[in-house]
């Protein structure tokens, strides 16, 4: 027999799934410990957009105090924006629309992936020049860095002075990888940024 219990919580109309809660509440207890954590109200989030981060004179970074991409990166909601990057927002509202679709808001500080959403640390950069920034804050994530490498950077030197005396199968059986791995590094298709 189904249950037509609502939710204990005070104002909540939504049917009971678990502990007394609506599905809601009860995600929100197993993710916080507390049926009423998480969640942000609607109208906080424009709030400290115009009250405090445009309005932000500081050159420290000013740090987005609500949800983040799985990246790291601010995540909200302005009305006319469609973006959900919050630091895209700041960045436009701050600076102006950006100069093509194309343009993405850098980060000077290179404390994008920490939630940083000081105005005078975003600007409009292309994409190139938002990787090239990456590399001077030593953010990109490549080499060894990346999640999936199953070489070092000493690696990839080492499979380069063996290019010409052994085998590609050789120095790929050293090393663990495929043939086709050890081919790339010696065309230069891949980690052709270490030299």
């Amino acid at each position: 027999m189904a249950s037509n219990r609502l939710c204990s919580i005070p104002d909540c109309c939504k049917k009971h799934v678990a502990k007394g809660w609506c599905e809601d509440h009860y995600r929100r207890f197993k993710r916080h410990g507390d049926p009423l954590a998480g969640g942000t109200p609607q109208r906080a989030l424009p709030t400290w957009i115009d009250s405090i981060a445009l309005a932000y004179d500081g050159d420290e970074c000013l740090i987005w105090p609500f949800g983040r991409h799985k990246d790291g990166y601010a995540q909200g909601r302005y009305a006319g924006y469609p973006s959900g990057r919050a630091d895209r927002i700041i960045c436009e509202l701050f600076h102006g629309a950006p100069p093509s679709d194309n343009h993405q808001a850098a980060h000077s500080c290179g404390r994008g992936r920490d939630g940083c959403v000081n105005p005078k640390h975003l600007r409009w950069a292309t994409p190139s020049e938002n990787e090239a920034d990456k590399l001077i804050h030593g953010t990109v994530v490549r080499g060894s860095r990346h999640k999936n490498a199953k070489l070092t950077e000493d690696d990839v030197i080492s499979i380069r002075s063996m290019l010409g005396q052994a085998t590609h199968e050789d120095i790929a059986a050293i090393y663990g990888v495929t043939r086709a791995t050890v081919s790339l590094i010696s065309s230069g298709a891949t980690w052709s940024w270490l030299t």
